[in-house]
């Protein structure tokens, strides 16, 4: 049976004459969607462009491995303590949490404790005050304190006149 094939294929160079002007390729009739797989758009040696299926090269070499590369003391220091920075911050929120009425309630015993000292140092001037005025007349006091040695106990006596 002899070979008939249906289309014949034939190249021709478009012109002879190197040095004479040669019109660019022809435009693809096909869109790049409709291109099969595997099939691309080449130039060959005579400067044609044509669709064909493209194989790679027999002998591809293989891919050079990435150079590897240490990690870096600090960045091993960083990834291991992160974590524990992080659930050092969540186990003080979550003390914080529990604490917090024992710390609202010493914030109003702090601020009891200030109106407190703020009426002793306007109240008790006011009430001697008032009681030296109620007074018969001027009254004195004579304290007579003594000790012996440093850590010695002290006596005293108080005499009003």
């Amino acid at each position: 049976m002899p070979y008939d094939p249906a289309y014949e294929i034939t190249t021709k160079a478009l012109n002879p004459d190197p040095l004479a002007y040669q019109p660019g390729p022809a435009p693809a009739v096909m869109l790049p969607q409709e291109i099969p797989p595997g099939v691309q758009l080449v130039t060959l040696p005579g400067g044609q462009r044509a669709l064909a299926y493209v194989q790679p090269p027999a002998h591809t070499p293989p891919a050079a491995p990435a150079a590897v590369q240490p990690v870096p003391a600090w960045a091993k220091t960083t990834a291991l303590l992160a974590p524990t920075i992080g659930f050092g911050i969540a186990a003080g929120g979550i003390g914080l949490s529990y604490a917090a009425p024992g710390l609202i309630a010493m914030s109003h015993a702090l601020w009891a404790a200030g109106a407190l000292v703020a009426a002793a140092f306007i109240g008790v001037p006011a009430l001697i005050s008032g009681a030296r005025r109620r007074g018969a007349g001027p009254t004195q006091i004579t304290q007579n304190i003594t000790a012996n040695g440093l850590f010695g106990r002290a006596n005293g006596t108080i005499n009003h006149h």
